[in-house]
């Protein structure tokens, strides 16, 4: 179903417990700020039936009850269901409401492309450590791993194509830049993205509540720490 005159999003059933909202085709801030708005409202109005908010670069998939929200008339559920988020989304989302937690994260910029990054920028090493850490970033989404945050804001000057030969491991916690993103591994993984540094915590731990240190919609600041810091903050983590 395509989006009336007006409306900020499309609305796509996917089976019979899953329903998309689809706010744009592409990568872009303003669009995945309008989904995390999005998500915010449907989180403060506490609307039953819905099981599940997963918030995503351009999209918002919502898993709901489809007891809940059957009709009498022989309507499927979805439709019930997305006349419901029309009345809630009367006033289309602003992109610029409430933003999340701003989290901290420390960096040692020591990674194995840091020097390729520099030369493809034709920056010294110094003006990339710079240049990342001065921005603010969004998880526009987690993906590809548990807890792995696919974050916007990078700095044009840093953007990077990923590796032509992906490494088969790459660190927990390497942070990394991938095209025009940058992101966190959360634990060993294989992955061709550019390595800049690493950061000593922990970005998923299944004792945790929540699992993932991250979530879609929070800020990031990187901040540069040396060798001795880096390794007592590891070993707290690890503790």
């Amino acid at each position: 179903m395509t989006a009336n005159a007006g409306e900020a999003f499309a609305i796509e059933p996917l089976g019979e417990t899953m329903l998309l909202l689809r706010f744009g085709e592409r990568i872009d801030a303003a669009v995945n700020a309008q989904v995390h708005a999005a998500a915010r409202m449907l989180h403060d109005v506490e609307m039953p039936g819905l099981v599940d908010i997963v918030p995503a670069f351009a999209t918002l998939a919502l898993r709901y009850d489809a007891a809940f929200w059957a009709g009498r008339d022989g309507t499927p559920p979805w439709q019930h269901l997305a006349g419901a988020l029309r009345a809630v989304f009367a006033t289309p989302p602003r992109g610029d409401a409430a933003a999340g937690r701003l989290i901290d994260v420390p960096v040692r910029y020591d990674g194995a492309d840091l020097d390729a990054v520099a030369t493809h920028a034709n920056f010294p090493t110094s003006e990339v450590i710079a240049r990342h850490a001065a921005a603010q970033y969004r998880v526009a989404m987690l993906g590809f791993a548990p807890g792995f945050p696919y974050l916007l804001g990078l700095d044009p000057a840093l953007h990077m194509p990923r590796r032509a030969q992906p490494r088969l491991r790459v660190p927990a916690g390497s942070v990394a830049i991938g095209g025009a993103q940058t992101g966190i591994y959360p634990r060993e993984l294989p992955g061709g993205w550019q390595l800049i540094g690493r950061t000593p915590l922990r970005l998923f731990d299944v004792q945790a509540d929540p699992p993932a240190l991250l979530a879609p919609g929070d800020r990031v600041r990187f901040r540069a720490i040396d060798a001795d810091e880096f390794d007592a903050l590891l070993a707290d983590a690890s503790a």
